[in-house]
């Protein structure tokens, strides 16, 4: 089974690359009867392409997706669903001097070395375009999920060395604020800050980190699989898959090493609610009933300009990879809960 595939029952296979004919995905496994529609993918994909704020790419892509198969009449046929991106501002010229240059900090040397061929044309498919197929195959797992009354949201909580307020301290997510800037953080004041440290760095010609928040509310207890399949695992997993991420933390996360059990354990107050959430929804590898939360940290986008400049390139990848966080959750999700119906009689 090659690397392109992921699920068990909700089965998703992405194709495509950065600077081909086009991208998409294959998905299989949803059932018949969810409410789909073309504007619930192509929403999705606009919040991944290239906003304002020159945070972005130059690169300039359309991301109009068409539906191929699966779905009829604004419902799933629980047949596969394939959805097609195609690529309109193809610029593989921008890349023709990269054939015998590997790039630092990119996949090129990797690449060659495992399969003795690579598409230097921006990296081919271990290029952030790649994800485009994830945000598709995403959109339709968030509507099966959206079916059940699950919610899920990510935010930008850290960029350019610059924290949103967490969680813990103030209480609450500012939720609309989070698609009113272009770093998608849930403070404004947070925001600017951040935007001036990235427009600094990007005068410098380089780059900046960023991290991504996630949680999911209202999530059944009991998804996971254990012990080698467990809800933590497959979503670090999926976290993981995305280019240029290098770490996860669930909950309390790295803090959880400094603390001691009476600080850090959770207390059920009633069957699904908890008096803290430092397990960040996840107990023995299996949903809590409580919040899921996590974060992903990832690294500098990799192509700067203090040496040269190829090809187009994002500073900080903070704003765009949201919806792919979300999209990665929602696969996750949407394949365990149907593994979860299975559980007992």
């Amino acid at each position: 089974m090659g690397g392109n595939s992921s699920g068990r029952l909700f089965r998703v296979t992405t194709f495509g690359e950065s600077h081909g004919m086009g991208l998409g995905c294959v998905v299989d496994g949803c059932p018949a009867g969810v409410s789909l529609s073309i504007e619930d993918i192509r929403r999705e994909l606009a919040r991944r392409r290239p906003g304002k704020g020159g945070v972005s790419t130059s690169r300039s892509e359309s991301d109009e997706p068409e539906i191929l198969s699966g779905v009829f009449k604004g419902k799933t046929l629980g047949t596969p669903i394939a959805v097609l991106i195609r690529n309109e501002n193809q610029r593989p010229e921008d890349y023709n001097n990269l054939k015998e240059t590997y790039r630092p900090g990119h996949a090129d040397w990797p690449w060659e070395a495992k399969y003795g061929i690579r598409d230097y044309r921006g990296g081919g498919r271990s290029s952030g375009r790649e994800t485009v197929g994830r945000v598709a195959a995403g959109a339709i797992a968030r509507a099966f999920l959206a079916s059940g009354g699950i919610e899920l949201r990510a935010w930008t909580s850290s960029a350019a060395g610059v924290d949103a307020p967490p969680i813990e301290k103030c209480g609450t997510i500012d939720w609309d604020e989070i698609e009113n800037n272009p770093l998608r953080m849930p403070d404004k004041t947070a925001a600017a800050l951040a935007m001036k440290k990235i427009g600094e760095l990007k005068e410098k010609g380089d780059s900046s980190g960023c991290a991504v928040s996630c949680m999911v509310r209202n999530l059944p207890p009991g998804l996971g699989e254990p012990v080698f399949d467990k809800l933590d695992a497959r979503i670090a997993s999926a976290m993981l898959s995305i280019g240029a991420a290098k770490a996860i933390e669930f909950g309390a996360g790295f803090n959880a090493a400094k603390g001691s059990g009476s600080e850090l354990n959770d207390t059920l107050i009633a069957p699904g609610v908890w008096k803290t959430n430092n397990s960040g929804g996840v107990l023995g590898g299996l949903s809590s009933g409580g919040d899921l939360r996590f974060t992903v940290a990832f690294k500098p986008v990799p192509s700067i300009g203090k040496i040269q400049e190829k090809g187009r390139h994002d500073v900080c990848l903070a704003p765009r990879v949201v919806p792919v966080v979300e999209a990665m959750t929602a696969l996750v999700l949407a394949d365990f809960i149907l593994l979860k119906r299975s559980d007992r009689i």
